[in-house]
């Protein structure tokens, strides 16, 4: 059994693409006008180890935030898309450096949509891409997916190294929290028999 999901998202202001394999990693297809942002999601899926393609489009001359936050929500829904397919292992926690800079993420597959982000930057931007737009992505991410997700950059003095750590710590969580597991896919997940 495969578990893949493909889900498109156009407003006036997007057009989003997704498919995602969560059995097949392959190397990440990642096309945004935003070049740090398609590096993060490439990271991301290959740490991960996530067969991930992403076709995005969007306003980004306006503001850059419609276009990160609806791909969130895009790569979310196809996550939950997944989860028909059988049961999974719930959690999945990392803990990744990059050369200065450490950042955690804690992932719980539950059905209960909450962030909690701490990430203070020590510069504003990564190229010309402002970090604080990480937040709405993983605001839209967990919305879309109905996961609880803990991201924290616990330290460091380059903000490029904090993101990039941050998203590969991510990617590891998600690889762990979606391992498929053996059983009845409801009592598998939770003590109260369906999450």
């Amino acid at each position: 059994m495969s578990r893949t999901s493909e889900f498109a998202r156009e407003t006036r202001e997007t057009q989003i693409e997704v498919a995602i394999d969560l059995d097949t990693p392959r190397e990440p297809g990642i096309s945004t006008p935003l070049p740090f942002f398609s590096h993060m999601l490439s990271a991301l899926a290959f740490h991960g180890r996530i067969g991930m393609t992403v076709r995005a489009t969007g306003d980004v001359e306006v503001d850059p935030h419609h276009l990160v936050e609806d791909t969130g929500i895009v790569i979310g829904t196809c996550l939950q898309n997944t989860l028909a397919d059988g049961a999974v292992r719930r959690f999945g926690h990392a803990v990744i450096p990059m050369d200065e800079a450490l950042s955690e993420a804690t992932i719980d597959v539950c059905g209960r949509p909450t962030l909690v982000y701490r990430a203070e930057f020590p510069q504003t931007h990564a190229g010309s891409f402002p970090v604080w737009l990480f937040r709405e992505f993983f605001s839209g991410l967990v919305m879309g997916a109905n996961i609880a997700l803990h991201a924290m950059c616990r330290y460091g003095e380059n903000s490029h190294h904090m993101v990039e750590a941050l998203f590969k710590a991510v990617g590891r969580a998600m690889g762990e929290a979606y391992t498929l597991v053996g059983g009845d896919a409801g009592e598998r997940m939770s003590t109260k028999g369906r999450i």
